[in-house]
C-alpha cells in the first residue's frame, strides 16, 4: 500500500467519505498554490513511490545525481495527461518552466526528456497504476455493491478494447497509409471489479488482432475461488467454461446463437420462460464437460438467453441473472472513460514505450475518477451511474479549489445543474419465479461427462 507522504491526507477522517479532495495545509494559502484536486491526489500517490535506483544499477547514493528525478518525470507525465496536453514537448515545458507544483525549474532539453521516456519503458507507470488501485480497492471496500451476487467472493467483467490509431501527423508516421496496422498501438485486456468500479488487472497486448481467448486465461491469475466472471460472446467456448468451473470460478454468459444443447432437467417452463439444466454441445465432436444452467425469457420482442455454472436457481434466480449480466456493460463504460473522456485516442508518440506510459497514466487517472464517483454516489444515496462522470471530471476540481468540502458543494448543485440524473442504461426486465414453482432435480442426476472440444485455432493458442 502507498501511504500519502505529507500534506493533506488522501483519506479524510470523516466517516461518510473515503477520499479527500479538499485543500490541505498550506495548499490553499494563495490562488497560485491552488492546484486541481485530482492533481494533488495523484501527486501524493506518486510521492509515495520508492526512489528510483540508479540507471546503471549502482548505489543511488554514489555518483552524480540525475538532473531530472524520476518522481518529477512520472508526476509530470500524469499531470500532462490530466490537463489534456497532447505531446511529449508539453511534458518538457512543464518541467522546464517551474509549472509543476513545488518542483524547481529543471535545466534539461526537450531531447533529454524524449530519451528519458523512451529508455525507462512502461514499468514505472504500470507500478503506479497497480499501487493506486491497491490503495483505492481497500478504501472503497465499505462502499462496494454487495447486492451483486452476494454468494460470490467477487464479481468481475472481462473484456478487451483496441486502442485507437496513432495520429499520422507524427513525423515518423506521415508516410504510413491510413488504416495500416502500424498505426494501431495494440489493445488492452482487463478485469474490472463491478462492486468497486475499479480495474483489477490490465494488460497491454501489442497485437490488436489477437483473439480474446488467447490472453483470457492469463487474466484469471489472482482471482480467488468463488469469483463470478461476466464476459461477452467473444469469450464463449466450451473449453473455456469448463476451465473456469474446474478452477472454482463462477461465470455467466449470453448463449451464442445456434449453440446446440440437450435439456437434462427443467426447473421451470411457462411459455417462452425457461430455467433448467443442459449439456452444451449435442454432438460428439464438440461437447462440454460440465452441465450448466440455461435460462431464457422474452422482453421487448427479444428472447434473452443466458448460460451459467451457478446451477441452483435459488442461489442465483433468473431475474438476478438478467440484472447481473446487464452490469457487464460497466467495463465498456470504463473503457469509454479511458479512451474518449480522458483522451487516450490522442497518443503522443509512435514509440511503443511512450505509448504504454501514456496508457498507464490515463488508466491511473481513471481509477481515481471512478473512486470519486463512488464516493459522490454514496453521499448522495444514489446509484453510481446516476452521477454524470463527464460532469464530475469537469466540475469537482473547481469546487475543491474554493477551499470548501467539494463533495458537499457538488451535491448542493447536483439537481439543478444536472450532475445527478437518472441513468439511461437499459435494464432487461426478467420474470421473478417463486421458489415453490421450481422443480428440484433428482439426487442422482449426472452433471459431468467426458468432454470433446472442437480444436479451433484460437483455442489451441489459448491453451
Amino acid at each position: 500500500m502507498l501511504p500519502p507522504r505529507g500534506g493533506r491526507a488522501l483519506v479524510p477522517v470523516a466517516d461518510d467519505g473515503l477520499l479527500g479532495v479538499g485543500a490541505g495545509a498550506g495548499v490553499a494559502a494563495t490562488p497560485a498554490a491552488r492546484i486541481d484536486a485530482l492533481e494533488r491526489m495523484i501527486g501524493e500517490l506518486v510521492a509515495a513511490l520508492a526512489p528510483e535506483a540508479d540507471a546503471r544499477g549502482a548505489d543511488p547514493g554514489r555518483g552524480r545525481p540525475r538532473v531530472l528525478p524520476a518522481l518529477a518525470v512520472w508526476t509530470g507525465l500524469v499531470v500532462c495527461v490530466l490537463r489534456g496536453f497532447d505531446s511529449q514537448r508539453a511534458l518538457w515545458r512543464l518541467l522546464a518552466s517551474k509549472a509543476l507544483w513545488h518542483y524547481p525549474r529543471f535545466a534539461v532539453s526537450d531531447e533529454a526528456v524524449y530519451r528519458r521516456l523512451a529508455r525507462a519503458g512502461a514499468a514505472p507507470m504500470e507500478r503506479l497504476f497497480a499501487d493506486v488501485g491497491a490503495v483505492l480497492a481497500q478504501r472503497l471496500a465499505p462502499l462496494a455493491d454487495r447486492t451483486l451476487a452476494p454468494f460470490a467472493a467477487a464479481v468481475v467483467a472481462l473484456d478487451e478494447t483496441t486502442l485507437d490509431p496513432v495520429a499520422r501527423s507524427l513525423p515518423s508516421l506521415r508516410a504510413v497509409p491510413a488504416g495500416a496496422d502500424r498505426l494501431l498501438p495494440g489493445k488492452l485486456a482487463a478485469v474490472f471489479d463491478l462492486r468497486t468500479q475499479l480495474f483489477r488487472r490490465v494488460e497491454h497486448l501489442p497485437d490488436p488482432h489477437q483473439n480474446e481467448k488467447v490472453a483470457a486465461r492469463g487474466l484469471l491469475d489472482g482471482l480467488v475461488a468463488g469469483t463470478l466472471i461476466l464476459a461477452d460472446l467473444g469469450y464463449f467456448g466450451f473449453a473455456w467454461f469448463d476451465d473456469l468451473t474446474d478452477r472454482g470460478l463462477w461465470w455467466v454468459s449470453k448463449l451464442r446463437g445456434k449453440t446446440s444443447y440437450t435439456v437434462v432437467h427443467t426447473y421451470y417452463r411457462q411459455g417462452q420462460v425457461f430455467d433448467g439444466l443442459v449439456w452444451l454441445g449435442a454432438h460428439r465432436a464438440d461437447r462440454a464437460k460440465h452441465a450448466v444452467r440455461l435460462v431464457q425469457f422474452p422482453h421487448g420482442g427479444v428472447l434473452y438467453r443466458y448460460a451459467t455454472n451457478v446451477r441452483d436457481p435459488q442461489v442465483l434466480p433468473l431475474a438476478e441473472i438478467a440484472r447481473l449480466y446487464a452490469r457487464r456493460w460497466d467495463i465498456e463504460l470504463a473503457f469509454k472513460l479511458v479512451k474518449t473522456d480522458l483522451g487516450l485516442h490522442l497518443l503522443w508518440s509512435a514509440k511503443p514505450a511512450v505509448v504504454q506510459q501514456q496508457v498507464w497514466a490515463v488508466l491511473t487517472i481513471a481509477q481515481l475518477l471512478q473512486a470519486l464517483r463512488l464516493v459522490v454516489a454514496h453521499r448522495a444515496g444514489v446509484d453510481p451511474f446516476d452521477v454524470s462522470l463527464p460532469l464530475l471530471v469537469r466540475y469537482l476540481p473547481q469546487y475543491a479549489a474554493r477551499g470548501h468540502d467539494p463533495f458537499a458543494a457538488f451535491l448542493a448543485d447536483a439537481d439543478h445543474l444536472g450532475f445527478i440524473r437518472p441513468s439511461r442504461r437499459i435494464r432487461p426486465s426478467a420474470p421473478a419465479i417463486a421458489p415453490e414453482c421450481l422443480h428440484p432435480p433428482p439426487p442422482d442426476l449426472l452433471l459431468t461427462r467426458t468432454p470433446r472440444y472442437a480444436h479451433r485455432k484460437c483455442d489451441r493458442r489459448a491453451a
